[in-house]
This record gives structure tokens, C-alpha cells and sequence, in this order.
């Protein structure tokens, strides 16, 4: 279907430009002067602002070179690897985190396994006073 609304787009327009040729002085020169009325009233264009992000790297305006476009991905990915940094970051803090409370609790069960008290005495909250002031 396509070739064929080609087919007579060409068509058409051969046909016109055959025509413009053999067209009267008198007729062009009013199409002319239609053409002149026509463009008088036309309205003129008004600028309209538009907001228009660029790149990270907009320096190079708009003649990249094949050399400066194989870094394009880094102006694309201006918040993705930010945001990444931060993901992985809160997730070492966290691992480190639960690290150290892990040895912590190994440390402490280590101390009361190889101390002569019974572990009944730890659970006593009058210990706990004592050993804040052992402390001091």
C-alpha cells in the first residue's frame, strides 16, 4: 500500500512541475501576488521558552566526534551511579554493623563461659551495679 501512495505522490508531482511550465504570465503573475497577500497575513512567529535539559557532558556541544560519544553512557548515568554509591554504602555500614555486634556477643559469651561465676549471678540485677562500679 505504501509504494502505491508513493506511485502517485511521484506521479503528482511530476505532474505539477510539468505544468508550472506551461503556465500563463497572467496567472503567475497572480499567484504571485496571492503568494504576497498570503505571507502578509500570515502571523509572525512567536518565541516561546522552552526548558531543554543537556547532557553531562554538554561541553561538546553538538559536533561529537565517534571518540566522545563512547563516554555518552557517563552523561546518562549522572544519578544512577550516585544513587548505586549510596546503596552500597548502606549496605557495608549495615554488614559492618552487624559484624561487630556479632563479635561483641562472642566476646561476651566467651567471657562468661570461661569465668568461675555462675551464670545465674549475671542474670541477678544487682550484679549489674556491681559491675558498674567495678568499672569506675
Amino acid at each position: 500500500m505504501k509504494t502505491k501512495e508513493l506511485d502517485l505522490a511521484y506521479k503528482l508531482s511530476h505532474a505539477l512541475d510539468e505544468s508550472a511550465n506551461t503556465v500563463s504570465a497572467n496567472t503567475a503573475e497572480r499567484l504571485a501576488s496571492a503568494r504576497k497577500i498570503a505571507l502578509s497575513r500570515k502571523k509572525q512567529g512567536v518565541a516561546v521558552p522552552a526548558f531543554v535539559p543537556q547532557p553531562a557532558l554538554a561541553s561538546y556541544g553538538s559536533a561529537l566526534t565517534p571518540s566522545h560519544s563512547r563516554w555518552a553512557w557517563l552523561g546518562r548515568m549522572g544519578l544512577a551511579l550516585p544513587l548505586a554509591a549510596l546503596v552500597f554504602g548502606l549496605f557495608a555500614i549495615y554488614q559492618f554493623e552487624q559484624q561487630q555486634q556479632i563479635m561483641d556477643s562472642a566476646s561476651i559469651d566467651a567471657e562468661v563461659l570461661t569465668d568461675d561465676l555462675p551464670i545465674s549471678a549475671y542474670l541477678d540485677h544487682g550484679f549489674d551495679a556491681f559491675l558498674a562500679k567495678g568499672d569506675k
